[in-house]
């Protein structure tokens, strides 16, 4: 595995030649959009224009087969001071199956953790085993968490 982490970016390859980046410009929206849009249940029918403004707002580690093809997404929502909100992890079908989501995670955490964020949080309802091998535990006091929502 060869990783290389600087303030401006996360690259990382391993030995099946499948690569983690943060560089937007590898990012293939159209194929992001259509992920989202169409197979992820919490993102179904979201806009073109939401993706590529949550794109540009964000964090974003793309994931790359051996051959250069996008087939894996996450990104993050942060200040890089204080607090960070993972969301969007998303693997495509064919590619399910040999850890690209643990190591999307990972390479998440890693790339986070020279900022000492105090926070870092995510909500999932069905990979809980997965964040919690890259360190994630349920919230201590889900009480005190509140929620403005603007969905119809």
């Amino acid at each position: 595995m060869t990783t290389t982490h600087t303030e401006d970016g996360y690259r990382d390859r391993d030995s099946n030649g499948y690569e983690i980046d943060t560089d937007p410009g590898r990012l293939d929206i159209g194929l992001v959009h259509h992920w989202l849009s169409t197979d992820a249940f919490w993102a179904l029918g979201r806009s073109r224009d939401t993706v590529e403004r949550s794109i540009r707002g964000s964090l974003n580690f793309g994931v790359y087969g051996p051959d250069g093809a996008q087939v894996a997404y996450a990104r993050v929502v942060t200040d890089l001071a204080t607090f960070a909100w993972l969301c969007d992890v998303y693997v495509a079908p064919e590619h399910r199956g040999r850890g690209l989501g643990g190591r999307l995670a990972t390479a998440v955490r890693d790339h986070l953790a020279p900022y000492k964020l105090k926070r870092t949080m995510l909500a999932t309802l069905d990979a809980h085993e997965l964040y919690a091998k890259v360190g994630f535990t349920p919230v201590p006091d889900p009480d005190g968490l509140m929620i403005l929502s603007h969905e119809q």
